[in-house]
């Protein structure tokens, strides 16, 4: 342990692993970065895929793909990443839909399904390549002060040994009501949807192609994205939302029964579903950190924004906040400034402003326009869904917006190259 590091990260999941990475790639590894994580480090090693059902998984945008391309780690992710080449999104009981294909826009794909567990190893893996890049697992944060010259004074419990550390710039990246954040007077908002959403891997008698489905039901919204074979069997990820009340019975149901209520609600596009993975649970809602910057302090990831599952943006609006914090930082420390100054950080929450406002009323109007139930309500819908067929330019904004590409770009390279 140091007594100083340049940028300290609260959380070591994905959306802390990606920053640390930008980091160390953008600053050629000049810089002193400390990662502390609740989970222990997994031992470097040849990295191997161990294939299972029962994997849960994110869906990276397009967007996503070009940031882990610029890091230099995606032609290892897309090893075991399948590609989303189409987007069928429909209505049950009602005639409209639409058809978004990546060759709309020219793209390889509209995004990819990664399991989690690959995505981390692999972001772990190039993480220890760096020497300047330091982890603390499993540790926690136990308090954070400000000193005199608005650095961060980061107390660290690990193995029941406390230790501190100074930085420059503390981010809090330890998911949705961040207790770190909180304990420094950050609030939330919230918007509880009164739904919960059910989580897990199906598989189906017909391959999916590559598709990924966007059905709404009367009894809400449901997701099915593709996901790499399992041996033999085609799998397709689920995310199906509903009522709490309806959920709570609908997860106590076995495993025929519930089969049974999804084949129902979803159709039969890909035949019979044959077989389903363990099932989670977990209550919907849209979770907003008041304030995302301060000076010596920014939140990112779920701890800055949660957002609404089934349009799938929450992680990859993440994403490109990092690139942009990154892009920002690399502004400020060539110009001399340090990383910490709340002007520094104000120009990075201004930048990405426009991009988390549209994302979360992307993410929240699509949820609850497809649940609403008046007759009125539902033929506009319909004649929706059916025009962006016929509507190019609609159609275009929509599919660039779920593709994750209607935010700021950011040109990466390493510092000096």
């Amino acid at each position: 342990m140091k007594s100083n590091y340049d940028i300290v990260i609260a959380g070591g999941g994905m959306v802390g692993a990606s920053l640390a990475l930008a980091l160390a790639q953008v600053f050629d590894d000049g810089l002193d970065i400390l990662v502390v994580e609740s989970v222990p480090l997994p031992p470097r090693g040849e990295l191997s895929y161990q294939p299972s059902f029962d994997a849960r998984s994110t869906a990276l945008a397009a967007g996503s793909r070009e940031i882990y391309a610029g890091l230099g780690v995606w032609e290892v992710l897309a090893q075991q990443a399948c590609p989303i080449d189409s987007i069928h999104v429909s209505t049950r009981g009602r005639p409209g839909s639409t058809l978004m294909r990546a060759s709309d826009e020219a793209l390889p794909a509209l995004g990819y399904v990664v399991e989690n567990q690959w995505l981390g190893r692999v972001l772990l893996d190039q993480l220890q390549r760096y020497q300047r890049l330091h982890w603390c697992a499993p540790a926690t944060v136990r308090g954070v002060s400000m000193l005199t010259d608005a650095r961060c004074r980061v107390e660290l419990e690990q193995d029941g040994d406390s230790a501190e550390t100074c930085c420059d710039l503390l981010v809090i990246a330890d998911g949705a009501y961040s207790a770190l954040a909180g304990s420094l007077g950050i609030g939330y908002r919230q918007n509880d949807y009164g739904h919960q959403a059910i989580i897990a891997n199906v598989g189906t008698a017909q391959p999916h192609n590559g598709r990924a489905y966007e059905r709404f039901t009367d009894q809400g919204p449901m997701a099915l994205l593709p996901l790499q074979a399992s041996t033999a069997t085609s799998r397709s990820a689920l995310v199906w939302t509903m009522p709490d009340a309806l959920a709570a019975a609908t997860a106590a149901l076995d495993d025929e029964a519930f089969l049974e209520q999804l084949q129902e609600r979803f159709g039969h596009r890909l035949g019979a579903f044959t077989k389903l993975g363990q099932r989670h649970s977990y209550p919907l809602q849209l979770v907003e950190a008041v304030e995302q910057v301060r000076s010596g302090v920014v939140v990112m990831g779920n701890a800055a924004h949660f957002l609404h599952p089934v349009a799938g943006q929450g992680f990859n609006l993440a994403l490109r906040d990092v690139a942009n914090l990154v892009e920002v930082l690399r502004g400020a420390h060539g110009a001399g400034r340090r990383f910490g100054e709340l002007s520094v950080l104000q120009s990075y929450h201004q930048a990405q402003a426009w991009d988390q406002r549209a994302t979360t009323l992307f993410s929240d109007r699509v949820s609850d326009v497809f649940t609403w139930s008046q007759p009125l309500v539902a033929v506009a819908r319909d004649l929706g869904l059916s025009a962006l067929d016929v509507v190019m330019p609609a159609k275009s904004w929509f599919l660039r917006q779920a593709a994750g590409l209607g935010g700021r770009s950011v040109s990466w390279s390493r510092r000096g190259g």
